[in-house]
């Protein structure tokens, strides 16, 4: 589906619904929230989004517990968790993103191009491990833009499956 497409179906189950959202951002750095506010309209849905670059803004605006991000780190699942359970206290729904863009910074069990994205709808949070299929090459730009694509994908099916 192409992402002009993409964008206008999430706009539509969550106005149809009368639904907000709100984003947390890490490794993708505003890139999903700049997608979805690329459509006429956004304001009738996005509600507040957060670039939550550093465990400092974590904790303070997601209530990322410091313990979490201490024993599993910022790149995990659990963390993505709560992530998602900050920004459902602000909106009905949410996605949050956090990961390892490289071309530094990967190891084995964490590797260029990992992202744990989390998806919220009310009590419901669902995380979702993906690895970039541009994480070989090493390109920055490019990995973000794979991830911000599979995560919008993600959002549209997890709304259409959740609330349709």
């Amino acid at each position: 589906m192409k992402k002009q497409e993409l964008l206008e179906k999430i706009k539509e189950i969550l106005v149809k619904n009368h639904l907000s959202l709100s984003c947390a951002e890490s490794c993708t750095g505003g890139l999903v929230s700049s997608y979805l506010t690329d459509i006429a309209g956004a304001s009738e849905f996005i509600f507040q989004n957060f670039v939550t670059y550093s465990n400092d803004a974590k904790i303070k605006f997601l209530n990322v517990k410091k313990e979490t991000l201490e024993k599993y780190g910022a790149v995990s699942s659990q963390t993505a968790y709560e992530m998602s359970e900050g920004l459902l206290k602000m909106a009905d729904c949410s996605i949050a993103t956090t990961g390892i863009l490289g071309p530094t910074g990967g190891s084995v069990e964490k590797p260029i191009g990992l992202v744990y994205i989390s998806l919220g709808y009310k009590n419901k949070i669902k995380v979702i491990k993906y690895i970039s299929k541009k994480a070989s090459t090493k390109d920055r730009h490019k990995i973000k833009k794979d991830i911000v694509k599979f995560a919008l994908n993600e959002l549209f099916l997890f709304l259409k499956n959740t609330l349709n």
